[in-house]
């Protein structure tokens, strides 16, 4: 290390053993919350005080400026174990000149293959169908009956948001012969698209598909309009901080927007989509069903309209768990897991890696506030 201290870093929550031995194989003196609940902020802010030079933060965490008035002179980073990083106030680290790391990058894949899971998952029906068999009232076998699930392979997806996440997912869906519709508030990747229509024409020809399919950028209403299955990959945006704000950007007008076979899928930050409007629309039947991996508060409230009886058979919901994969959760490699990318972010502020230069080091968000004037 640069320098002979043993810095003192304290996890809000347990990372996995090999990312964690890393952090005292160097000689760190780490602190770890047990959990599997969240500490409460007061014992983080009593930690912070105590002098630690690092903070290992998650999604559950509220950073803010209480957190880096107590810190101030010994808090150095803080490195979050998520991609997202709605729960830090960006303002209040700038201010303090704290540099916070995210994961990027290494969970893409598995939440983009997660994605695609819960789209199949809730339009074949797969969950009523394994209900079916346990609790015993399957009759017999019929070409119909009870029910039948919609097919995936050579229907139409709307993918809003066409980031990494969004790009992955296009490319997952262009193996199952789908036409895409993409819409992107921000910015438009016509370079990777030109490209995933090429590879959609070679197919073709070489008849490994038998139906041409097409992929192109449209108008929100159009993507709505136009699609069998909503996929959505957006950043939470609300009103004042841009001028595509993405919160509740689904809807009650944009839910009816679509079309009444329609599936929509989440997997990007739950307060984009309006939940109470959702539950009604499936309780009316404005869409044939919905898989939610996020939600506007976590755990989901027992109270919560989507968890309504009525709608259970073409509402799945899951646990935050879209990037819960062995090797992108837990590996010590930082181009391959969120606990190895969180550690290294860590050690390259602490140990003044890149010549101690915060904008230069890759795994740090608010490198604004480092830029020299």
């Amino acid at each position: 290390m640069t320098d002979k201290k043993r810095f003192r870093v304290f996890a809000t929550s347990r990372i996995g053993d090999p990312a964690e031995n890393r952090l005292r194989e160097r000689g760190y003196e780490l602190e770890v919350f047990q959990g599997p609940e969240a500490p409460p902020k007061k014992l983080i802010i009593e930690k912070v005080k105590g002098g630690i030079d690092g903070l290992i933060t998650t999604l559950r965490d509220q950073i803010d400026a209480e957190i880096f008035e107590a810190g101030k002179g010994s808090l150095k980073v803080v490195a979050q174990i998520a991609v997202g990083f709605d729960n830090i106030n960006r303002a209040d680290a700038n201010k303090y000149k704290v540099p916070f790391t995210n994961t990027a990058d290494v969970l893409t894949e598995a939440t983009a293959e997660f994605a695609f899971f819960m789209m199949g998952m809730v339009a074949r029906k797969m969950y009523a169908s394994e209900r079916l068999v346990r609790e015993q009232k399957w009759p017999s076998w019929h070409p119909f009956l009870p029910f039948l699930g919609d097919e995936v392979t050579g229907k139409t997806i709307a993918v809003i948001g066409t980031g990494r996440i969004g790009l992955a997912i296009i490319k997952k869906c262009s193996g199952f012969d789908m036409n895409i519709l993409c819409y992107d508030p921000a910015y438009q990747n016509e370079t990777y698209i030109r490209s995933i229509q090429e590879l959609m024409d070679l197919r073709h020809a070489k008849g490994i598909q038998k139906e041409k399919t097409w992929i192109k950028y449209v108008d929100l209403e159009e993507a709505l309009r136009g699609s069998d299955y909503v996929s959505i990959h957006v950043p939470l945006l609300r009103e004042g901080e841009s001028d595509q704000p993405t919160y509740h950007l689904i809807n009650e007008k944009t839910l009816r927007l679509m079309q009444p076979t329609a599936y929509l899928v989440n997997s990007s930050r739950g307060p984009v989509v309006d939940e109470i409007a959702l539950a009604r629309a499936l309780k009316e039947n404005v869409i044939a069903g919905a898989a939610l991996d996020v939600f506007a508060t976590e755990p989901l409230p027992k109270d919560s309209p989507l968890l309504d009886p009525a709608i259970a058979d073409r509402m799945r919901l899951f646990h935050h768990f879209a990037s819960g994969a062995q090797i992108t959760r837990l590996s010590v490699d930082p181009e391959k897991g969120m606990a190895g990318r969180t550690v290294q972010g860590l050690i390259d502020v602490l140990e003044g890696n890149y010549g101690g230069d915060p904008t230069k080091m890759p795994y740090v968000v608010n490198k604004e506030a480092f830029c020299k004037s």
